[in-house]
């Protein structure tokens, strides 16, 4: 049925179990569907993910706080198949009763603490440890607003521009120049302000990078959507150079690889309990 013909009825009925896979996963009621533990490691960040945007966000973070030499940051990455319906486990739901990625345990206090929502991951971690994330000042509120900022916006490009333009079962016109033109007036607004600053909160790298840069630096990079060339992402030069300057990073070029089941051989580390399991898989990139 397009668009044009669609008359919502007086009172919506869920009707998500069609051919589309991804419609057909949702559900309006919460919870868990079936019981199953969530799998442990050894170590005391316990972090349940996949390596879509949001979840790079966290491994990268994870992954630079490593290269600092921050022994404490060691973390088990399981994965969470969210097309085959992981996140409704009994387990998940307990973590995250949101069930969405990522989720993390942090068994290093007294008590085991549960936190989900990316962007409070990347609080909670910048804060335990002391990076990323300045103490106190305008610093820290110009990295705070461009979190939020991600947090806000990404939805518009991921759910909203991304489902439209390559997931929905057919092309709709009025959803893809709804979305494309929200998506291009977002990278407008971070090109103006990446002409202005080195990173986007200022001049320090911040977990504001780590948040903005899986979405907004893939999209540019022609990693998202295969939506380059009709997003004319290279008019965004200010981003394009953040991007690239981000992708060199060691810690990103790790934390994006986590979790991930697609892609080149040497773009899948599917579980990581240990640095060499990524090592192992990049290694295969040159080879």
């Amino acid at each position: 049925m397009s668009d044009q013909s669609y008359v919502p009825p007086k009172v919506w009925v869920n009707d998500a179990n069609g051919a589309n896979k991804w419609a057909s996963i949702n559900s309006p009621e919460s919870g868990a569907r079936f019981e199953k533990e969530l799998p442990t490691g050894e170590h005391a960040l316990q972090l349940y993910s996949l390596a879509t945007p949001n979840g790079q966000k966290v491994t990268i973070l994870l992954e630079e706080l490593l290269a600092l030499g921050i022994k404490e940051a060691e973390y088990d990455a399981y994965l969470v198949n969210i097309g085959e319906s992981d996140q409704f486990s009994s387990g998940f739901v307990g973590v995250n009763p949101n069930s969405k990625i990522p989720a993390l345990l942090d068994k290093s206090g007294d008590k085991e603490q549960n936190v989900f929502e990316s962007a409070s991951i990347l609080v909670h971690l910048a804060e335990k440890f002391g990076h990323f994330l300045p103490k106190a000042g305008s610093a820290r509120t110009q990295t705070f607003n461009w979190l939020f900022w991600a947090q806000g916006s990404a939805p518009f490009l991921g759910g909203g521009f991304g489902h439209f333009y390559a997931y929905a079962d057919e092309k709709q016109e009025y959803p893809i120049n709804r979305f494309a033109m929200e998506v291009k007036r977002q990278l407008d607004v971070l090109d103006k302000q990446l002409a202005q600053n080195t990173y986007v909160a200022g001049d320090d790298y911040s977990i504001a990078d780590m948040a903005i840069w899986p979405w907004y630096g893939n999209l540019v990079l022609g990693r998202l959507y295969e939506a380059s060339e009709f997003l004319q992402v290279e008019d965004y030069t200010h981003v394009l150079r953040w991007a690239k300057l981000l992708e060199s990073r060691q810690g990103v070029q790790r934390g994006r690889v986590v979790n991930c089941a697609w892609g080149e051989e040497w773009e899948q580390v599917a579980e990581r309990h240990s640095a060499q399991d990524i090592d192992k898989v990049l290694s295969l990139k040159d080879a």
